[in-house]
């Protein structure tokens, strides 16, 4: 029979020593009972299969890059293989435009190389077009409000790298994109931007310090993750916006591709209670080039977006009743050197209107 002094003595040696067992078990279980402060992040193997991904690119643009194109004219009297353009479509959807491009891209074959990111969790039901047929290149999900649409566009820099040396331009687009103008302008533009260091071709994304003038929204999405989370690698005078869509010269792309030290930061995953601020698609690639090269790109975009009536984060939705020579015509518009390249964002149901006035207004200048 147990004395009541022994019962005195162990009853508070068991309970110290169940405190001591729940404090490492409260701190397993916490972050499954309660509820999560952030986003979900990026999972560990699409990082690593990213990372084996870009370190094959490198090494391979390291030890096969062509020398940089010179000018346009100077292709068609030379051996030297021609620059191409790499296209990089980025979609969760049909390719509805795809006829429209095939006219594009129509006759131009070995100026250019396509390359498709289409999201696994997606439905595609129209089959690819000719261009289109085979260019899928290995994919993960895709979401807003998340970095992984910064990782699927490094994904098709790195998928073009490896594909082709000669691949020096690099046009990110979506799946509502369309052209503004025939091939050859956009080709002999690229080719023709040599404005920067040691007459070098630049880079066309754009680039900004400030988002309308509004420095309160350019100061909330700093602080997306968390109020310090980009410090010491991206201080808040550095920090960048953009549109996500973009032409990237070689060098700009594997500068992309092989950066480990703002990705570490612009990887994490946004508060959940800040979810509305968390655009990191829109400030990875400027804040990114501007840091490390702003003389090598122009700061601003070929792709036109009417912002005028957006609604939660998307801009306006072009219809079928809207399309026209003289908006064709207006999309071009740019204050700078170059007129836009392409247009977003159009409804599936604009792809007849278009086809009508392919020939004879968008592939004619």
């Amino acid at each position: 029979m147990t004395s009541p002094a022994t019962t005195s003595y162990t009853s508070p040696f068991v309970l110290s020593l169940l405190l001591l067992i729940s404090i490492p078990v409260l701190f397993l279980l916490a972050p499954r009972l309660l509820p999560p402060k952030t986003l979900p992040a990026i999972p560990d193997v699409d990082e690593s299969d990213d990372l084996a991904l870009f370190r094959r690119a490198i090494l391979s643009s390291s030890s096969a890059t062509p020398a940089p194109p010179t000018s346009a004219a100077s292709y068609f009297f030379r051996r030297r293989p021609a620059p191409k353009i790499a296209f990089l479509f980025l979609t969760n959807s049909d390719l509805v435009f795809s006829p429209l491009w095939e006219k594009f891209f129509r006759g131009h074959k070995n100026l250019f190389n396509l390359y498709v990111h289409a999201d696994p969790y997606s439905v595609l039901e129209l089959p690819p077009t000719p261009s289109f047929r085979g260019r899928f290149v290995p994919a993960k999900a895709t979401q807003r409000a998340s970095p992984t649409l910064i990782s699927a566009a490094r994904r098709l820099l790195a998928t073009a790298l490896l594909d082709d040396p000669n691949n020096q331009f690099f046009s990110l687009l979506s799946q509502s994109c369309i052209p503004l103008h025939p091939f050859p302008t956009l080709y002999n533009a690229l080719l023709s931007e040599t404005a920067g260091p040691h007459s070098r071709h630049r880079s066309f994304i754009e680039i900004m310090d400030n988002m309308d003038n509004d420095t309160t929204l350019l100061h909330d999405r700093y602080c997306a993750r968390g109020d310090d989370v980009m410090l010491p690698e991206v201080p808040y005078d550095q920090f960048r916006a953009g549109s996500q869509f973009f032409v990237l010269t070689r060098r700009h792309a594997i500068m992309v591709v092989r950066d480990m030290r703002l990705w570490k930061k612009f990887k994490q995953p946004c508060l959940i209670k800040r979810r509305d601020s968390c655009y990191p698609e829109e400030h990875y690639f400027p804040t990114l080039l501007d840091m490390q090269d702003p003389e090598g790109c122009t700061k601003y975009t070929l792709t036109r977006v009417n912002w005028t009536d957006s609604v939660a984060g998307h801009p306006h939705m072009y219809e079928p009743g809207e399309v026209s020579a003289s908006l064709i015509r207006e999309l071009r518009k740019l204050n700078n050197t170059h007129s836009y390249m392409f247009a977003r964002k159009f409804s599936p149901e604009c792809l007849e209107p278009l086809m009508e006035i392919a020939d004879s207004v968008i592939l004619r200048d």
